[in-house]
């Protein structure tokens, strides 16, 4: 751990973390704003909803450190299935399980309630992954944490815009 934290506080774990280019906006198409036509949510709509959710830890976005990337989210509509995968900047990131939940609640607070929502550690790429994905995956957990005034305060200020 390297460097003061955000505000002079705890240290950062990944105090030079790689900054990845942002993908431009995704264009409107005609069919999308044919008001006739039922609006299907695919993979980049979920992607345009996660992107901009801001790293605990940095004051960049999860897109940013390349924590979300579109071809780690999955959508099936007919299904009402939501799948995404996020990768931490380091296999040790202690803030991986606060990543997620930002994740699931920005999903959760976005979509209809048809959606099921699997949201996970990229395979691989973080030593607690299976401890991480199981509080993700359980609801009792998510909703016991969103609960807690402080963290649910730290979850906002993650979806909050930065200014």
């Amino acid at each position: 751990m390297v460097g003061p934290g955000p505000g002079g506080g705890a240290p950062l774990e990944n105090a030079n973390p790689l900054i990845y280019r942002r993908s431009g906006e995704r264009p409107v198409t005609a069919r999308e704003e044919d008001d006739e036509l039922p609006d299907i949510i695919d993979d980049r709509e979920i992607f345009d909803l996660i992107r901009s959710i801001n790293d605990p830890e940095h004051p960049l976005t999860l897109e940013e450190l390349n924590v979300v990337e579109q071809v780690r989210v999955k959508v099936n509509d007919a299904e009402s299935t939501v799948t995404v995968e996020f990768t931490p900047t380091i296999p040790h990131c202690s803030m991986a399980t606060l990543i997620g939940l930002s994740i699931k609640v920005k999903l959760l607070r976005s979509l209809p309630e048809r959606f099921k929502l699997d949201v996970h550690i990229t395979p691989g790429t973080h030593v607690s992954e299976h401890a991480v994905n199981k509080q993700l995956a359980d609801k009792e957990r998510v909703a016991a944490a969103l609960e807690n005034s402080h963290l649910l305060e730290v979850v906002n200020q993650c979806l909050s815009a930065r200014s």
